[in-house]
């Protein structure tokens, strides 16, 4: 179910179209002097509105799947790295060097907050929290740096399994740091595109509620507050959101 506000945004838009039918049907009567009030440029609105809407919802779904991805990036970061640990214990290594090994584990497990993660409701507001989120993740790729440095030193760590190995480990840091990257970047084109869609749309006296609200006057001024034609466009309610 959409939220209220997503709901208003989309019903501001759709009353304008009801609006610009109404304008057109007055033909020469509706004649306004100011360029926004004319039908050409409403319609021009209508059409930049629409483009708005559908631009933030485009960048919501880009910013979910990217968050998909990272879920699936980091997902078996604690178990991989008890495993890391498991087998350098097997090896030659130092007591002190498996030591430094398991700091890193401890780390990595100790990082509840990257832990909880799940996609942006796709009718909630931008969130306010990408920046804990992000930091969270930037410290488990660090600490997870660090871990593969650890092994990297020892040179009886050379696991059988594939994905243990010194290559696969940095393979696997790579993918952690472009799919922490790719949601922070996602996150900054979402939030652009909400703050262009609130432009478009509430701007001061260029977005399409000044704007419309600016129409109605001009109708209840050269008909009538009592008319036919105001009764037919007053009771459009068009609300400024966020």
């Amino acid at each position: 179910m959409a939220s209220t506000s997503e709901i208003g945004h989309a019903k501001n838009v759709a009353y304008l179209h009801e609006l610009i039918d109404f304008c057109s049907g007055y033909g020469a009567s509706y004649n306004p002097t100011k360029t926004e009030y004319k039908v050409a440029e409403l319609q021009n609105l209508e059409t930049n509105a629409n483009a708005a809407i559908n631009l933030v919802t485009a960048k919501r779904t880009a910013f979910n799947n990217a968050i998909n991805d990272r879920i699936a990036a980091f997902k078996d970061l604690r178990s991989l790295s008890t495993r890391l640990v498991n087998a350098l214990s097997a090896t030659s290594a130092p007591k002190a060097l498996i030591s430094d090994a398991k700091g890193y584990n401890k780390k990595i497990q100790g990082s509840r907050s990257a832990a909880i993660e799940v996609p942006t409701d796709p009718n909630a507001p931008v969130p306010s929290t990408i920046s804990v989120s992000q930091v969270s993740r930037d410290q488990l790729i660090q600490h997870f740096t660090g871990l593969i440095e650890v092994l990297s030193s020892e040179p009886s760590y050379s696991p059988n399994e594939a994905d243990l190995t010194i290559t696969a480990l940095n393979t696997k840091k790579t993918l952690l740091i472009t799919t922490n990257n790719a949601v922070s970047a996602a996150y900054a084109d979402y939030s652009n595109a909400i703050i262009a869609r609130n432009k478009t749309l509430y701007l001061e006296d260029t977005g399409l509620v000044p704007i419309a609200l600016g129409v109605k006057k001009y109708i209840k001024s050269i008909f009538g507050a009592t008319s036919a034609e105001y009764a037919q466009v007053k009771g459009l309610p068009f609300r400024k959101l966020s």
